[in-house]
């Protein structure tokens, strides 16, 4: 079928629906297969739901369902691709289709990195009008079986929950039963998806005229109240923010501000000047909701996009609130889920250009330091995958290293941690420098390394002991210690701690030699992994009833 396959190459595709009939026939069917996340949503700290802002992305980019909807991947050259992660909180595909599924691509990456991810339900001109007329003026019957549709897909899916954006008038029957169509989707989707999210855009009034507040307020607020948040439009000023912050009460962090980085309208600042609406936002203590960051692959080129990237987001970070991860295993080999070639342990397998975000590992944080440090990614090179990390950065004068932090962690330490590194220095002269990892971990006065007769370590660094060999229970596994190849280094390391609380995980540059010179270094990394030793003493769960559908041989 046409909707699950694409026609010309008959390769499964992501798919969207249109219209209240195709919402309410939809049914599951085996060929949906493809379409289930098979990643499931992270654990992170602080949880989702903690008291601080929060930021929304909203990816709405030329219709949607581009290159993306490709299930399996596609050879496409320079794509577009989100890995800035750690920085956001809630990722929703945008489209103008009634029911916008979001690309299984999408959920699989962000669930990998610990982001929830909304589907879009809109409504339209007088197309809209029709539609709403139909399920919302019908009375309980009409919208509850639209609730249960939308909540049945995004369990089956795997996806997150719902932005709803009603952009039509409304009759005076179909606005009555507006928060009451709210609470009952709120209510289905909780239920259905652990987690779930339902969240508002501001557009119809309790009157049910189409008039954007840019603002919560008394015209609003009645669906605010029915769901898990309000998306507000972009074009407001100082003091809607600050009714907005007065309104919400004790949930200030459920308004997600708008942010248009095409600056579209009368806004206070978009593209490069995001940082100027994303300031006055958080001097509120509001959560924001970032629309359309493609701005930087549209606007500026998919030449320097990577680059770019990095720019924009480096610009808003001090305003973004990261979150850890808080589970072990932790590895990754840095891939955005493209590339120019493919590469395993370090040899470039096969040339040509790919695409797929459901192969994008765990990304890190990308520190930017004006001046002495920039982290970005390397598609030249890498180890596994298309891309590794590229730390750039110097060494100021009379200091003997730099420390670049990779990930926040927070979770308890287990007793005895292995940690593997692959790298590679660049540059001039790569053997002036030597690279190791440290861990740190969070300030208690019960936190010791090996036995108890260490002492803590000051500031709760910790550089974890070197192992020239995996020790022989590990060895198959850990078979990268003494795994480099094509210029790449392997390192092995273990660290054994008691009572202690994993805070960050950092890559550390050192100069071999003390110098008065600043020192200039270029280091590629291309895995890192923290394991817990313990869980890998277990032999892995047997796997049983292996099944093979959907076969299609060419």
């Amino acid at each position: 079928p046409a909707r699950y396959f694409d026609t010309k190459t008959t390769e499964p595709i992501s798919f969207f629906l249109t219209g209240l009939e195709e919402l309410l026939a939809w049914q599951p069917n085996s060929n949906d297969d493809f379409n289930v996340s098979a990643v499931p949503l992270a654990q992170r700290q602080p949880p989702l739901h903690s008291r601080r802002p929060r930021t929304l992305v909203c990816h709405d980019m030329r219709g949607g369902y581009l290159e993306d909807r490709f299930i399996q991947g596609s050879a496409t050259r320079n794509p577009y691709v989100f890995y800035h992660w750690r920085y956001i909180d809630i990722f929703v595909y945008f489209s103008h289709h009634t029911v916008t599924i979001p690309p299984v691509v999408w959920t699989n990456a962000a669930h990998r990195n610990s982001v929830p991810v909304l589907g879009t339900f809109i409504t339209e001109w007088t197309d809209g009008e029709k539609l709403c007329e139909a399920f919302l003026a019908g009375g309980e019957e009409a919208y509850g079986a639209v609730a249960e549709q939308l909540a049945r897909i995004a369990q089956h899916y795997r996806f997150d929950g719902w932005l709803i954006n009603i952009e039509n008038t409304l009759s005076a029957a179909a606005v009555g039963n507006l928060p009451l169509f709210l609470r009952d989707l709120t209510a289905r989707v909780h239920s259905a998806v652990p987690g779930g999210l339902v969240i508002w855009y501001d557009s119809v009034l309790k009157d049910g005229t189409l008039r954007w507040q840019n603002e919560l307020n008394d015209e609003n607020r009645m669906f605010f109240d029915a769901c898990d948040g309000l998306f507000t439009n972009y074009n407001w000023k100082e003091e809607q923010l600050e009714r907005t912050q007065r309104l919400a009460g004790p949930r200030l962090n459920d308004v997600y501000v708008g942010v248009d980085v095409f600056a579209r309208g009368d806004v206070i600042g978009g593209g490069f000047d995001t940082d100027k609406s994303l300031r006055l936002i958080r001097q509120y203590g509001l959560s924001a909701a970032i629309f359309a960051p493609g701005w930087v692959y549209e606007h500026l080129g998919k030449e320097n996009f990577l680059q770019n990237e990095n720019r924009f987001w480096g610009l808003l970070a001090e305003y973004l609130p990261t979150h850890s991860i808080c589970t072990l295993p932790l590895t990754t080999s840095f891939s955005l889920g493209m590339g120019t070639s493919t590469f395993l342990d370090g040899k470039d397998e096969e040339s040509g250009p790919w695409y797929d975000l459901s192969a994008q590992d765990i990304q890190p944080l990308y520190p930017e330091h004006q001046g002495t440090l920039s982290t970005s990614c390397c598609l030249q090179d890498a180890w596994c995958g298309g891309s590794s990390l590229q730390l750039q950065g110097t060494i100021p004068p009379g200091e003997e290293r730099v420390a670049v932090r990779l990930f926040s962690l927070q979770m308890p330490a287990p007793p005895k941690l292995f940690l593997t590194l692959l790298y590679k220095l660049e540059g001039p002269q790569p053997d002036d420098f030597t690279v190791a990892l440290e861990v740190t971990t969070w300030d208690s006065g019960i936190c010791f390394e090996g036995n108890p007769t260490s002492l803590p370590e000051p500031n709760g660094r910790y550089h974890p002991r070197f192992l020239p060999a995996p020790p022989p229970s590990l060895a198959k596994l850990l078979a990268a210690c003494h795994r480099g190849s094509y210029g790449w280094t392997s390192r092995c390391y273990e660290l054994e701690l008691q009572d202690c609380s994993l805070r960050d995980l950092s890559l550390i540059v050192s100069r071999q030699q003390p110098s008065l010179q600043e020192t200039s270094f270029t280091c590629l990394l291309g895995e890192v992994r923290v394991l817990d030793t313990a869980s890998l003493a277990a032999s892995p769960p047997q796997v049983h009833s292996v099944m093979a559908s959907q076969l299609w041989w060419q």
